[in-house]
């Protein structure tokens, strides 16, 4: 696993808080039509009540996930963790089998400070302050 005895780790940071855009997104447009139905009265304020909470769901889900979604660094691999003490899943690569850490930054995440990071097989997304992950990756793939 991460973090193992002589293993140091340099980096443990959630994802760009941009990755909950969607989800609030469309959780505020739930809440907005429950929050219209809930006003006009009759039936309606069942049904708006109901698109409300669901509201309230969805967005407490994706702030959840978010919050249980880690991208690690360690002087050894390069890995993200989802999940909780219940069930984790990790996906992780070794840094010393990669030949190259990649950042692919739009002009969005220029702006706002994320970009995407591939190394070898893994691709994690909208990772923050990606310039020192991939500095911190470059020092640790060893030279031949």
């Amino acid at each position: 696993m991460l973090g193992n005895r002589g293993e140091h780790v340099y980096l443990d940071s959630r994802r760009h808080g941009i990755v909950l855009a969607p989800a609030l997104a469309r959780a505020f447009l739930l809440a907005a039509v429950g929050g219209f139905l809930f006003s006009v009265g009759s039936v309606f304020p069942i049904a708006g009540a109901g698109l409300v909470m669901a509201a309230a769901l969805l967005a407490l889900r994706a702030v959840w996930r978010w919050e249980r979604t880690h991208v690690i660094m360690t002087d050894d691999k390069l890995a993200l963790v989802h999940g909780t003490t219940w069930r984790r899943r990790t996906s992780a690569v070794r840094l010393e089998r990669v030949g190259a850490v990649e950042v692919d930054q739009t002009l969005i995440g220029r702006l706002l400070g994320y970009a995407t990071l591939r190394a070898g097989p893994l691709e994690i997304s909208h990772v923050p302050q990606p310039r020192s992950v991939y500095g911190l990756a470059a020092r640790s793939v060893p030279r031949a």
